[in-house]
């Protein structure tokens, strides 16, 4: 068993609502002690001089793709988890559009069993959602108590779902389980041919546009199913400053449903916005479509708020073919679990934007919580489910410093601040 010493560390527990510096002991599986000074620990220990350096819970990603199975040939089991642990993710819960989808428990069970021969997963715990509709947006819903029962974390089709009564039943019959069902506010008929969000920007640049009515109109018919129902929902991928008002207003109603909506915002659109488009960067093709600037900066209140519970990586790799086409045929979605919290430290924290407390609320304590998970806390006697972040490296981004077998991201060759040292679960000194 390696003892470790972290002396003069700051140590972040958004649990407990702490941001200082002190000594942190811990070995393989567990915080041993925490004080302003560690004066006194076991022979042989491993000593390190952590000033400067930023230890916190293990971050929780509520929804990325994983190309396997089906689709290997974007991302391996193995590199997704290798690349969910160099990002400092503890935790990452795969969406259900694998090929095949995960609409039964088969399907999960194999990806478990390709899991198990991953010597990295044993620093990161990989969780899965289940489809609610067969062929994932279909028409008849899934065996879903079958599905609960196979420890699934809870239920999404990773698509706009209008089908209202259909959903409505779901919800209905998800009541006894008490597992999280994740919607994307999303209609394709109000969306058309849209690939970006209606703006100046977008007639300027000549891309046809999608109005914030694709996003805001079903998110107001989830809400008010939200108000029926006890059950918890939670409603995936927020992109408009019309939508983060709606969550407000939810949660300023005095009688409010006994499972308040969560929701969540994809880490990209805290960072940029339709002025960033003019190169055409098919890599900034996402779905939803970047917001206008007064979208990201509400996005960035309602994560500050608490109005967006959570930031979500939705890590898609696609391959090169896939993405070097025209801005508007190039397939949405961009990878991102190793690129997140270098980015947003210093877009967001550095700027005083957020608090370094809020941006680890949002990427690691909320998430856990809307999963129906004992989020990690920093505190004697926990498991050492924690990361060293060190805000300063500087590293440039590509592919040979990518875990990930994808590169489709709008910061590839460019040079980014900041990169976790140590995932310390389960880690060794010199790992």
């Amino acid at each position: 068993m390696v003892v470790r010493l972290l002396q003069q560390v700051r140590i972040l527990d958004p649990v407990n609502q702490r941001d200082v510096c002190g000594d942190v002991l811990l070995d393989d599986r567990s915080i041993l002690a925490i004080a302003p000074h560690i004066d006194t620990y076991p022979d042989e220990t491993y000593c390190q001089n952590a000033q400067g350096l930023i230890l916190g819970p293990g971050l929780v990603d509520l929804y990325s793709h994983s190309g396997e199975p089906g689709y290997e040939y974007r991302e391996t089991l193995a590199s997704l988890v290798a690349a969910a642990a160099a990002g400092g993710f503890s935790r990452i819960h795969l969406l259900p559009d694998t090929q095949p989808a995960i609409d039964g428990p088969a399907v999960w069970q194999q990806i478990q069993a390709g899991l198990s021969q991953n010597a990295q997963n044993s620093r990161v715990q990989v969780g899965a959602w289940a489809g609610l509709t067969q062929n994932l947006g279909g028409t008849a819903l899934n065996d879903l108590a079958e599905l609960a029962a196979s420890g699934i974390v809870g239920f999404s089709d990773s698509r706009g779902l209008t089908h209202w009564p259909l959903l409505q039943r779901a919800l209905e019959y998800l009541q006894p389980f008490n597992r999280p069902v994740a919607l994307w506010p999303f209609d394709s008929g109000l969306g058309g041919q849209g690939v970006m969000r209606q703006s100046p920007e977008a007639v300027a640049l000549g891309l046809v546009e999608q109005g914030a009515i694709a996003e805001t109109g079903p998110l107001a018919m989830i809400l008010e199913l939200a108000a029926t129902v006890e059950l918890p929902i939670h409603v995936m991928r927020l992109s408009t400053a019309r939508s983060v008002e709606m969550m407000e207003q939810v949660y300023a109603q005095g009688q409010a449903p006994a499972f308040k909506p969560t929701a969540s915002v994809s880490w990209l659109h805290l960072l940029l916005n339709t002025t960033d488009l003019g190169s055409y960067d098919p890599n900034l093709r996402l779905d939803p479509p970047l917001g206008t600037p007064r979208d990201q900066q509400a996005l960035i209140a309602g994560v500050k708020s608490g109005a967006i519970a959570a930031i979500a990586i939705d890590h898609t790799p696609l391959t090169y073919e896939e993405k070097m086409v025209s801005f508007a045929e190039a397939l949405p979605g961009a990878i991102g679990l190793e690129l997140a919290l270098p980015c947003l430290w210093q877009q967001l924290v550095t700027t005083e934007q957020l608090t370094a407390l809020e941006l680890w609320q949002a990427l690691s304590t909320r998430p856990a919580e809307i999963l129906g998970q004992t989020p990690a806390q920093l505190v004697p006697g926990q498991p050492s489910e924690v990361i060293l972040f060190d805000p300063n490296p500087v590293w440039t981004v590509t592919a040979d410093a990518l875990h990930s077998h994808a590169q489709n991201t709008p910061f590839l060759g460019k040079t980014l601040q900041g990169k976790v040292v140590t995932h310390l679960l389960y880690d060794r000194p010199g790992d």
